[in-house]
């Protein structure tokens, strides 16, 4: 029998929330360390990240790297009950969902198509680079106007599922990228926007290949 998308939900954040901390930390900061080696990473001017909720791997890592000295870091704002928008923290405050934001009175909003390089929360991903997130859809109607961006997930490896269901408004991942493994496969054209391709499960890191809360 299918599982509905809550179900999936409720399974997948009761794998990660089973991690303890101490592994929980361990495994962030090998995906920090893999996103950190991405050359579309390496190459990106301006990164929108996000604030970790209990139980999501934790980013602070990244922004900490030496390879991501000179970027400017955005992360969400929701907007409205369906809108979010990235903003470069001035300072932050508590966000309508109770997640850490950036404080709008003290923050610069990065317009989507400025941004380069974008990391996305979630709940599960497959093989064919289905994210699944918390039901907000926040992320699939933003991410279709960062034109210019590749667009990763970042999880554990205990949130891959061997399949889950695409809705037609679900945006597809370029990459996953777990403690173990980079997934997938994107490419950009030399000097122009970054190009669609087609998601290619288990693209080995290094290898070219053509190709919470309800903000998830």
């Amino acid at each position: 029998m299918n599982e509905s998308r809550q179900e999936l939900r409720r399974r997948y954040i009761g794998a990660r929330k089973a991690l303890s901390a101490s592994e929980r930390a361990s495994a962030s900061a090998r995906i920090a360390e893999r996103i950190a080696a991405m050359p579309e990473y390496r190459e990106a001017s301006t990164v929108l990240l996000y604030r970790a909720v209990p139980g999501e791997a934790d980013l602070r890592p990244l922004a900490e790297h030496s390879a991501s000295a000179g970027k400017r870091f955005a992360y969400p704002r929701c907007v409205s009950d369906t809108e979010m928008a990235a903003l470069l923290p001035g300072s932050w405050c508590r966000g309508r969902l109770g997640i850490e934001e950036p404080d709008p009175g003290t923050s610069e909003e990065v317009p989507p198509e400025a941004v380069d390089f974008v990391v996305c929360p979630g709940v599960a991903f497959d093989e064919s680079g289905t994210r699944l997130g918390m039901g907000g859809g926040f992320y699939d109607r933003f991410l279709p106007r960062c034109v210019n961006a590749t667009v990763i997930m970042a999880a554990f490896e205990v949130q891959r599922a061997p399949f889950l269901p695409r809705a037609e408004t679900d945006v597809p991942m370029d990459r996953i990228v777990t403690e173990e493994r980079v997934v997938g496969g994107g490419s950009r054209q030399p000097g122009g926007p970054k190009r669609r391709q087609p998601f290619r499960p288990d693209c080995p890191e290094g290898r070219k290949s053509p190709e919470s809360s309800n903000q998830e």
